[in-house]
């Protein structure tokens, strides 16, 4: 159990998270026939059922349930056979009906469970609570300037999955661990893209503390996090700020809170509602809908690998380690362009395929965080990093010359073969002409030589040194040190 401290007292969180993510591949709003794409001109993506236009009616968009239902299947989830749409009754600007199209008391998903693992190697399970449809809301805007406010609706309508969990989560860290991996499913399913940054995955954040043993304690929300520092930054704060309410004989109230991103704090929203507070009643526009259970296996057939399942068989395929599987395996991007690189190696081999891991890993991902690019942004191909590989193992290039050639691919693209012929990085290998440079620098080097032959024996590392220097590191050192020994193999049985 992780506790917090006081200064008078030990206690413990309870976290719990509504995610909204946004449902992927979905062309037009869940009731409406209006497009969704990420930033249109400011009321470009609206009709008259968006804007709640005396005389709509909501029409459902049944891709975006089989999206939830496929979300619930991966998790372990129920799938609710009956499921009802409701009104969800709230007065805010951006909410054009005066009502929210959502789901409560039947919602298509039941329970579920993701698994995470901590910094420690520790895995806790934590339980999902329900996962739901309903339809976004538009987004206010505020020009402090001018003293006016305006509303963008072309958000309004768009199709969510909130995802629920239990209060089971007890720390900032096991927070993240589960955003980041709930993010990493749904990338993977494709219900979700996950882009926190173009708000398609929104995070509240339930949170409360209490004395271990004691009764749950009272709850305040902190609304619209989008990203995993401002979600933990959040939950550190708010935790301190409770602890330090009861200590001081105050109480913690319910209500809503907002997170500053400059000052890491939360500050009030409003009173938090409970449920009887938006007098949810089905909508009687929209019909309850029946699940067949042919439908449920029509979508469950169609479930992609999951990032456990891909991680364990690229363990057993490509016979990389546990660590590199599993950080390749982390965005589904990553492990389709270390995939799609193995498949052009022209024989695969455990040292070709650890190699590949290693320069995806470190230095194309050090690459594009350093330009805040995504993997698809790459002009680096998968094709081109297996040749780069290709390249070393062939004894072609040297590791140090494969890190300018990896340089070069970044910059323009070229293949591995291009940069090297225009830079001129071809290893040496040719055992005649490393020969007559290695007797120069034997002759350069007499008092070293003697040293040698003498039963200095790190004297060797030093002269084959020189030599790689006297290449100007283009000569294959494994050919290098095969001819250095037979050279001073032979002056140490003339002695």
């Amino acid at each position: 159990m992780k506790l917090f401290y006081g200064e008078k007292m030990e206690f413990e969180a309870d976290i719990g998270l509504e995610i909204h993510a946004r449902i992927t591949s979905a062309k037009t709003k869940l009731f409406s026939s209006s497009a969704i794409g990420f930033g249109a001109e400011q009321n470009s993506q609206i009709n008259v059922v968006d804007l709640a236009l005396p005389g709509t009616l909501p029409v459902l968009n049944e891709f975006c349930l089989g999206q939830a239902i496929l979300t619930g299947l991966s998790m372990g989830a129920t799938i609710n056979r009956r499921t009802v749409f409701e009104r969800k009754n709230y007065f805010y600007p951006d909410l054009p009906q005066g009502y929210q199209i959502s789901q409560n008391e039947d919602p298509i998903v039941l329970g579920g469970f993701l698994n995470i693992k901590l910094e420690d190697g520790s895995e806790k399970k934590i339980n999902l609570h329900r996962i739901h449809v309903e339809q976004d809301t538009g987004k206010a805007m505020h020009d402090p300037e001018r003293g006016v406010s305006f509303i963008d609706f072309n958000r309004a309508g768009a199709p969510l999955m909130e995802i629920v969990t239990m209060p089971e989560i007890k720390s900032p860290e096991e927070a993240g661990a589960f955003i980041k991996k709930l993010r990493t499913i749904l990338r993977y399913i494709g219900t979700c893209d996950g882009n926190m940054d173009e708000g398609h995955f929104r995070v509240d954040v339930n949170i409360s503390v209490r004395v271990p043993g004691e009764k749950l304690g009272t709850r305040a929300e902190v609304k619209n996090l989008n990203s995993v520092r401002f979600v933990q930054q959040a939950i550190v704060y708010e935790i301190k700020r409770q602890i330090s309410l009861i200590e001081s004989g105050k109480n913690v109230d319910q209500e809503t809170r907002l997170f500053d991103e400059k000052s890491c704090s939360t500050r009030v929203m409003r009173d938090k509602e409970n449920a009887h507070d938006y007098r949810y009643f089905p909508d009687p526009d929209l019909y309850p809908i029946i699940v067949s259970e042919e439908y449920i296996m029509d979508i469950a057939k169609g479930m992609q690998e999951l990032p456990e399942q891909k991680a364990a068989r690229f363990v057993k395929e490509f016979e990389i380690t546990e660590y590199d599987a599993a950080v390749l395996t982390e965005d589904k991007d990553f492990a389709d362009f270390f995939e799609a690189a193995v498949i052009e190696l022209p024989s695969r081999s455990e040292k070709s395929c650890k190699l590949i891991a290693n320069w995806i890993i470190g230095e194309l991902f050090g690459h594009l965080n350093r330009y805040g690019l995504r993997i698809s942004e790459s002009k680096i191909s998968p094709e081109n990093i297996a040749r780069l590989v290709c390249e070393i193992l062939s004894g072609n290039i040297s590791g140090a010359a494969a890190k300018e050639v990896f340089a070069g691919m970044w910059e323009t693209g070229d293949s591995p073969g291009s940069v090297i012929k225009r830079k001129g990085l071809a290893q040496v290998s040719s055992r005649e002409e490393l020969s007559s440079m290695i007797d120069r620098v034997l002759a350069e080097e007499p008092e070293q030589v003697q040293k040698f032959l003498s039963g200095k024996e790190k004297i060797f590392g030093y002269l084959v040194g020189q030599a790689m220097k006297a290449s100007k590191g283009k000569g294959n050192p494994h050919v290098i040190q095969e001819i250095m020994k037979e050279k001073l193999g032979k002056m140490r049985s003339a002695l």
